[in-house]
């Protein structure tokens, strides 16, 4: 599809300014989250509020996806903007937690179409050539608003109101959806046919008992629930791959797993959530602890791992496009992944906290090296007509790695520390002031403590790097095209060599 040079750069802008509120939209909410858990009465439940978007946007990745290639992208993006701007303004008139919960569940079903659309249209919009480029321009909304997401939010709550954290995508979206309504193309590569109903309800049983029993197997008493969702999502999975090796219009279809571009892709994608999204999170109380940092240097850390990956992200992608090569971008990037996260293991404590910081900024500028690119490479692996599937897909083990890890850290981290913990210390109200409060000798235990309990979390986050270097050197050699791909499946490759 060729597209005028004014028509792309406003398609570019459209898609940008909506993945930016798609992603935003976690990050700013989450400053706000104990102000308007306390408003509403419903402390105990506030983790529903991140836990019902999280579930939503994972379980129509697969959906959205394939309901794309049906019906065209441009159609399930215009409607996925629609939905998220009035669930916004639903969310800001909740007077209830299970009505602020409810429109959550829908503003995350939208985001997800948000989010995946903006990349398949992409897709069908450019050549695999110049196709970094601009996946590399729409990804930067990500880091970008983890690094602004936390400080409007507080902005936001403290001088507008809790509902304006919400309220505030309302005008921006109308702005995207006028852009939107001109710049986004229609699509003539759609592929009708059946929808795949067996395909659709067991995978969507599957990933949302997984998102369950990761969430309860963090809370105390949950354990007993989490393993029987594991179990249910276990059944469910193995019934999901029998129905898409009988469905004649596959949910997903498997036979894109032959391609070694595909393959190896998924691996390299899944290395961003599972080694780097899951442990962002866990970096502040880890300085806060080990470091005995204040809450705000700790955050520091984070800031300089994001701005690596921000950086890195559109350099390779600008260069993937400009010469055409892109194999050595996530074999370069994954093991600097595994090297920064191996160094953090063997760091000591009371060290300078710019020497943590250089090693994560490192961490980042090797995950930002593949972390579009990697999209742009799968998606030349499939014929246009699965391209929404594959992008979907693609995402999909991102961000159930993401959630799986996350889990399985906080888990680690909260036993560790309690079993290690001094007497006359409780783990269920420690909190860096009391560390910080303490005398010198019971701060250098806890500083102990936590590093010796981090140390196997980043070990084992710098293997699965390690193991997406592996699947980076699988990846074919070769150049992108400067040409679209075919309408069918190609026997095995895409690339031309």
């Amino acid at each position: 599809m060729q597209l005028s040079p004014l028509r792309l750069r406003l398609l570019v802008a459209s898609l940008l300014t909506v993945s930016f509120l798609g992603a935003l939209d976690n990050t700013i909410v989450s400053t706000a989250l104990a102000t308007v858990a306390g408003q509403l009465g419903a402390l105990e439940h506030m983790g529903w509020i991140v836990v019902g978007y999280t579930l939503a946007s994972t379980v129509l990745l697969p959906v959205l996806g394939k309901l794309g290639d049906v019906v065209g992208p441009r159609a399930i993006f215009l409607v996925s903007l629609v939905v998220f701007i009035l669930a916004s303004i639903a969310c800001g008139f909740a007077t209830s937690m299970a009505w602020l919960i409810a429109a959550r569940v829908v503003q995350g079903m939208s985001s997800a179409g948000l989010q995946l659309m903006s990349q398949t249209i992409i897709a069908h919009a450019t050549t695999p050539r110049q196709r970094p480029k601009y996946l590399a321009i729409i990804g930067a909304a990500f880091p970008i608003a983890i690094l602004l997401g936390p400080v409007l939010g507080g902005l936001i709550t403290d001088y507008w109101g809790w509902p304006w954290v919400f309220w505030v995508n309302g005008p921006v979206g109308v702005v995207a959806l006028a852009l939107a309504i001109f710049a986004v193309p229609h699509v003539s590569d759609r592929r009708p046919g059946r929808f795949d109903v067996g395909g659709t309800v067991t995978l969507t049983v599957t990933l949302v008992a997984i998102v369950l029993g990761v969430t309860w197997a963090g809370e105390a008493g949950g354990r007993s629930s989490a393993a029987v969702a594991f179990v249910i999502a276990a059944l469910f999975f193995s019934a999901f791959v029998l129905f898409e090796l009988r469905a004649p219009h596959p949910l997903v279809p498997l036979g894109l797993f032959r391609s070694r571009t595909i393959a190896a892709g998924m691996v390299v994608s899944a290395v961003v959530g599972v080694g780097l999204f899951s442990i962002t999170s866990y970096l502040p109380t880890y300085f806060q602890m080990a470091y005995r940092t204040s809450a705000t240097v700790s955050g520091l850390v984070p800031i300089a791992t994001v701005f690596g990956m921000l950086v890195s992200n559109l350099l390779t992608g600008w260069l993937s496009s400009r010469t055409g090569h892109y194999r050595v971008y996530p074999i370069v990037g994954t093991a600097l992944g595994a090297a920064g996260l191996a160094t953090m293991a063997t760091l000591p404590v009371g060290l300078p906290l710019w020497a943590p910081m250089a090693v994560m900024a490192v961490v980042g500028l090797g995950t930002g090296a593949f972390m579009s690119l990697i999209v742009a490479v799968v998606q030349s692996g499939a014929p246009r007509s699965e391209t929404g599937t594959v992008t979907a897909t693609v995402n999909l083990v991102r961000q159930i790695g993401s959630t799986v890890m996350t889990a399985v850290i906080g888990g680690v981290v909260g036993a560790g520390v309690a079993v290690l913990l001094p007497s006359g210390l409780d783990p269920a109200t420690l909190t860096p002031a009391i560390v910080h409060g303490a005398d010198p000798g019971v701060q250098d235990s806890v500083a102990h403590i936590y590093r010796d309990v981090f140390v196997p979390v980043f070990v084992a986050l710098a293997a699965t790097y390690a193991v997406g270097f592996v699947a980076a050197l699988l990846l074919p050699a070769g150049t992108l095209a400067d040409e679209p791909e075919p309408a069918v499946a190609p026997a095995t490759e895409s690339l031309t060599a």
